[in-house]
């Protein structure tokens, strides 16, 4: 979710501000959210800790210190308390990292870079990430085409070693060639970031599955990875969104098969996706994206075999970082609680 440190959460979500961001919201908003456990209850839960001891033996499958969360999921939070009151209760509740959705808190009164980055620092929480846009017509906009150096020198202060987008390559259009042309601009953001001592990635939804439109036996994800250089442009793979997409996306135009596993993408190229959104759904084939998001844990999603496949891959146990999401928890704080509780809960089983 691309958000500016020009607004706050609350303004932020206007539909006048990203009419790309307003598109993808509002065709999120049909998804729903399945029922989950009270807050009250969740508030009462075991600590994280406590939770894993509950599975038996065997390495959790969480490496230590790689467990954030996405800011969205808790902008009602941001917006009205601002960010003191929320790092502290993610602190208590397991987390180690955050990724940002913006940087201002709305009526919770103002802030700056150096204060944002000390707070975060002062509960515990290293800031790894944020989401900005890609572009806008407008040319004062906060997005990498518009404002490049802004959003590179607002990322440095904050000492983040990730700055990316959650907007797809669709700027010019569906076609392999327009692919082809917003691979070369991430390319550019990319050698940018790295000059800085950061990596630039890109955060898919389920649309980045689909097909080119001159090409419908090209699949478009596989345009952004074969056009970008993987030493300049990274992946953040929406866990939810990927599923998504192999539902949506599993046959050509023509009807025939083309299904995907997404994690082989990542077994393939584990070194181009750092960051990955943990995300849930219930799977209802009725729905149009395949399934209805709910909190982690809750779902379908078998997040045991999706992170230890990564994380059993040599050398790679610490090299990514898994942030919780939900695009609209019915109550945020008890969203972040509970994936917190279950994904510290998962334990590879012995003799495996």
């Amino acid at each position: 979710m691309s958000r500016t440190s020009r607004t706050s959460f609350t303004a932020s979500t206007s539909k006048n501000d990203d009419p790309e961001l307003a598109h993808r919201l509002s065709r999120r908003g049909m998804l729903g959210v399945a029922a989950g456990a009270t807050a009250a209850a969740l508030l009462g839960a075991a600590t994280p800790a406590a939770a894993a001891a509950d599975k038996g033996r065997g390495r959790p499958v969480l490496p230590p210190g790689r467990l954030g969360i996405q800011l969205y999921s808790l902008r009602d939070k941001v917006s009205t308390l601002g960010f003191a009151p929320v790092f502290a209760e993610l602190k208590k509740y397991g987390y180690d990292e955050v990724e940002f959705a913006g940087y201002t808190q709305g009526s919770a009164g103002p802030i700056t870079l150096a204060q944002l980055k000390r707070l975060a620092r002062n509960h515990g929480l290293n800031p790894i990430g944020s989401h900005v846009g890609y572009y806008s017509s407008d040319p004062g906009a906060y997005t990498f085409a518009q404002n490049l150096e802004k959003v590179l020198d607002d990322a440095q202060a904050l000492g983040l070693k990730h700055i990316g987008t959650a907007s797809g390559p669709f700027r010019y259009g569906s076609t392999v060639d327009a692919w082809k042309r917003a691979a070369e601009e991430f390319n550019t953001y990319g050698a940018a970031a790295r000059a800085r001592g950061m990596k630039f990635y890109q955060h898919n939804h389920s649309e980045e599955f689909s097909f080119a439109t001159d090409n419908p036996k090209v699949r478009l994800y596989d345009v952004l990875l074969a056009e970008t250089d993987p030493k300049l442009v990274y992946l953040e793979m929406d866990i939810f969104w990927a599923y998504s997409g192999a539902f949506r996306f599993s046959k050509r135009p023509d009807g025939t098969p083309a299904p995907f596993e997404p994690l082989d993408y990542v077994l393939k190229q584990p070194d181009r996706f750092p960051l990955f959104h943990v995300k849930d759904g219930v799977s209802d084939p009725s729905n149009t994206y395949g399934y209805r998001m709910t909190d982690v844990g809750d779902g379908d999603i078998d997040y045991q075999r999706f992170i230890s496949g990564v994380t059993r891959l040599r050398g790679h146990r610490l090299a990514h970082h898994w942030q919780a999401e939900h695009d609209n928890p019915v109550e945020s704080f008890a969203f972040a609680r509970k994936s917190s509780k279950h994904l510290h809960s998962l334990r590879e089983q012995c003799g495996e």
